[in-house]
């Protein structure tokens, strides 16, 4: 597991770019936020958090269970789930909008559609807070959606 890294993981650097190659400026595991973000917009008040499937429990065919160590896993993926809900509720709480990438809308033909979607959300964020709008409660998308909390979160405003 010492090989495992926490930042710069190509899903991470697949996002980065096409953010970067837009026109988008932002920060990088900024610390002066909660849970360290992995891409902060200040322009658009937005994070987006980009998730591994295996890691954080996403329900997908790449969230496997293996076969030896069952509670080790089991207990290691709990609290991986329950900082992400922590980070996810200071992050809202926090005012900011909110992106959640899961890594197999980063996977084949899926790519370029879930970009295009994270950069049309961004721009109508960063348009908005332009406007001088008056404030709203923050947004939270989700790519794709996550089949665990498929349920929990009706209100998704999917683009």
């Amino acid at each position: 597991m010492a090989k495992i890294r926490g930042r710069d993981t190509l899903p991470e650097i697949v996002v980065r770019k096409r953010l970067f190659a837009c026109g988008w400026r932002f920060r990088v595991c900024d610390k002066r936020y909660p849970g360290k973000p992995d891409v902060v917009l200040p322009k658009a008040r937005a994070i987006i958090d980009v998730r591994g499937c295996f890691w954080h429990r996403h329900g997908c065919r790449d969230a496997t269970m293996p076969k030896t160590n069952v509670e080790f896993w089991t207990a290691k993926w709990a609290r991986n789930v329950e900082r992400d809900r922590r980070n996810e509720e200071a992050w809202l709480g926090g005012g900011w909008n909110l992106v959640v990438v899961w890594q197999c809308a980063l996977a084949g033909a899926e790519t370029e559609r879930t970009l295009a979607r994270i950069s049309a959300a961004l721009k109508e964020w960063a348009e908005e807070r332009a406007g001088g709008r008056a404030p709203r409660t923050p947004h939270r998308i989700e790519f794709p959606v996550s089949v665990n909390r498929a349920q929990d979160a009706p209100s998704q405003d999917l683009l």
